[in-house]
């Protein structure tokens, strides 16, 4: 299962009721914070994200409104007497500007802090455990910036118990074996197929993040078949030569990349705030792409 909390979505600085980007991801037990402008401790304990579940952290550029807010969300781990290493994973220079600041405010932040500095500009895998892994999705920004794509691992098959029971010879040493898919070969010589006595798995699910960006086509073989991208659309389609200008996407451009890497669901944000009414970047991305949901603090989007 995957569960994404949009703690912030906007553009640029915060806002009375505007908070940049931020989002809290739950895929196969596992707890990821993605990016974290200002005031995403704040949203954190909002909307009841649990604060010691979190050892990863990926910040897409360093920009401000994608990672001021990380030096405070270290601080206040400190506070709290953290003991868990944290593993922060960011563009080259993320290390001793995070560190420097803790430094200079004598901050209380004594646990070990692992940074994972990038700079290829080639999809690369960057962590990887059990049940997850996670790789970069280089973007085209103002400065060096990364999206990330987080995909479950293909997971066993299932015993088919009703079927073994029929196998006495079949021994429970055996199961390990028939849910990585091998055959069983009885004393007889007799093979049982692995598809006989096992059931598919449940599908593995994937999301992709991809912060600001200009419209960036060659990303969609990286991103093929997600079932959730996020996918930033700072401006309509009215501003396109100003996305260009600035290096971000329009609803629209957001839309086709969803379309062509034929996702299941996409999600955009980090509206301009220019835009009162974001109702309108919804309806332009559905004039290319259908399932298109509009990020807001607070809201979970869910993949079973």
């Amino acid at each position: 299962m995957i569960n994404l909390t949009i703690l912030g979505c906007h553009s640029a600085t915060p806002r009375v009721n505007a908070f940049p980007t931020s989002q809290y991801l739950e895929i196969n037990n596992n707890h990821f914070l993605i990016d974290c402008g200002e005031g995403t401790q704040r949203q954190m304990r909002k909307y009841k994200v649990g604060f010691s579940k979190i050892n990863h952290i990926f910040i897409s550029h360093l920009h401000g409104d994608h990672f001021y807010g990380l030096v405070g969300l270290l601080s206040t781990y400190g506070i709290l007497n953290r003991e868990k290493e944290m593993h922060i994973f960011g563009p080259k220079g993320i290390k001793a500007a995070t560190l420097q600041m803790l430094k200079i405010s004598e901050s209380h932040a004594k646990f070990s802090m692992i940074f994972h500095e990038l700079s290829s500009k080639k999809s690369e895998l960057i962590y990887e455990d059990k049940k997850v892994t996670v790789h970069t999705i280089p973007l085209t920004h103002r400065v060096y910036t990364n999206g990330y794509l987080f995909k479950e691992k293909e997971k066993p098959r299932k015993l088919n118990m009703l079927n073994i029971n029929g196998y006495p010879e079949i021994d429970k040493a055996d199961y390990l074996n028939i849910k990585a898919g091998r055959d069983v070969q009885l004393a007889s010589g007799e093979v049982i197929s692995n598809s006989s006595i096992t059931i598919a798995p449940s599908k593995s699910l994937s999301f992709a993040f991809c912060s600001d960006t200009s419209y960036k086509p060659d990303i969609v073989p990286i991103i093929k078949n997600v079932d959730l991208l996020y996918h930033e659309a700072t401006f309509l389609a009215d501003r396109q030569e100003l996305a260009k200008k600035t290096k971000h996407s329009t609803s629209v451009e957001a839309a086709q990349i969803a379309k062509e890497a034929n996702v299941g669901q996409l999600v955009i944000g980090h509206y301009s705030g220019r835009y009162p009414d974001t109702s309108l970047f919804q309806k332009e991305a559905e004039s290319v792409f259908k399932n298109v949901s509009l990020a807001r603090p607070g809201v979970i989007f869910t993949i079973n």
